[in-house]
């Protein structure tokens, strides 16, 4: 089993502010439409938070790319044999 990437601080504490953030609009979502608001002013909210999502996403994925990389050259691999399980996790969130 592979280890989890490991954060540095500043880039954990900004990707737990976002998520705090995603959480206040999803939270806002859901009030919008148990208040019956129009349907362009929720969609604009949703694709607030794809955006922040996406954010999210790319974050994580470049510490994964990064961590991946760093592993497999310190343990002797060459950049051809880390790339198959680099590309399965982009081909997982696409």
């Amino acid at each position: 089993m592979k280890k989890a990437p490991v954060y540095r601080q500043e880039v954990q504490e900004e990707l737990l502010a976002r998520l705090k953030r995603i959480e206040g609009q999803v939270r806002g979502v859901s009030k919008m439409i148990q208040d019956q608001r129009g349907c362009s002013e929720v969609v604009i909210q949703l694709a607030a938070i794809k955006a922040a999502l996406n954010q999210v996403a790319m974050t994580t994925l470049a510490c994964h790319l990064a961590d991946e990389i760093m592993e497999g050259l310190r343990g002797g691999k060459e950049l051809s044999d880390i790339m198959p399980d680099i590309m399965q996790v982009f081909r997982k969130f696409n």
